[in-house]
């Protein structure tokens, strides 16, 4: 990737234990399908004091591996993509702290899914899903499972509760849909479960406005894409899990708060981590918005 290039690439992080088939290809056909390089992250932890050379030598052959794994995920691209524009990159640093500023100079960071339960997450130094897709500056894709081709249209899913981060999910929605020749499922889930058919019509009302107000205004960009209106009774991890079961993606919003990564995440793309069959796009709320 030459120095100094105006477009900006699709990162994708690497992680020690393998380049990670699934998110490999995943980025490698997204860079293609874009035009764009495909940048390689691989993050060494600083080695800590160590007068015998212990961490010091330890740290060594951290690097050795994250170069094997580095070159392996390079081979897998360049052999499904030979034209694709490549570059790999072993640096000093958290990984987490390492994509997340990587994140700034992206169009994506598309990372693999180690399928960690919640605890693991919190005890492991390693574990980057849910920081970066919490911290990040750019759209970030964590590929826990394949995309789902079977469909006929083949369709992506958006979750959207009237806030400003899923309006920006649905922008992010209707592009990837758009190049991938897909439809879009715009869903609102609602948890108050309605007490006859007559409430329920009446409570689905202002959903549908919303869901009409976030989603208009793109059919003249995306005139290919078609779009479809949802309002679920449920839970609304349990209920864009079961939607994501033959997307291609589920896009959510990132509108959580604080300082814990998994809150300043929210808990629904926190939950789809853990819980989509599909690849998770979690988009951050737009830049001015609070809590950017």
């Amino acid at each position: 990737m030459a120095p100094g290039s105006a477009r900006r690439p699709i990162v994708l992080g690497v992680d020690a234990g393998g380049p990670g088939l699934l998110a490999t290809s995943w980025a490698a056909d997204e860079a293609d399908r874009r035009r764009l390089p495909l940048l390689m992250v691989h993050a060494v932890p600083q080695p800590g004091s160590d007068r015998r050379g212990f961490e010091k030598r330890y740290h060594e052959e951290l690097r050795s591996d994250g170069r094997q794994a580095l070159d392996k995920a390079a081979a897998l691209a360049g052999e499904r993509h030979p034209r694709l524009e490549l570059a790999t990159t072993l640096v000093d640093g958290n990984p987490g702290q390492v994509l997340c500023l990587e994140s700034a100079r992206a169009e994506l960071v598309v990372l693999g899914s180690r399928r960690l339960t919640r605890a693991e997450e919190f005890l492991s130094t390693s574990s980057v899903a849910v920081p970066v897709s919490a911290q990040a500056t750019c759209p970030v894709v964590v590929v826990r499972e394949p995309e789902h081709v079977t469909q006929d249209p083949p369709y992506l899913v958006v979750g959207v509760d009237g806030s400003p981060s899923s309006a920006a999910a649905v922008e992010v929605a209707f592009d990837l849909a758009a190049r991938r020749g897909a439809a879009l499922r715009a869903v609102w889930v609602r948890q108050s479960r309605p007490v006859d058919r007559a409430d329920e019509l009446q409570a689905d009302q202002e959903p549908r406005r919303l869901l009409t107000e976030t989603t208009a205004g793109r059919s003249g960009r995306y005139p290919d894409v078609k779009l479809t209106h949802e309002v679920i009774h449920g839970h609304p991890v349990e209920e864009l899990a079961k939607a994501s079961q033959h997307a291609l993606a589920v896009v959510v919003g990132r509108r959580g708060h604080g300082g814990f990564t998994g809150m300043r995440l929210g808990s629904v793309p926190h939950g789809l981590l853990h819980h989509a069959r599909c690849p998770i796009v979690t988009v951050p709320r737009p830049t001015g918005e609070p809590g950017r």
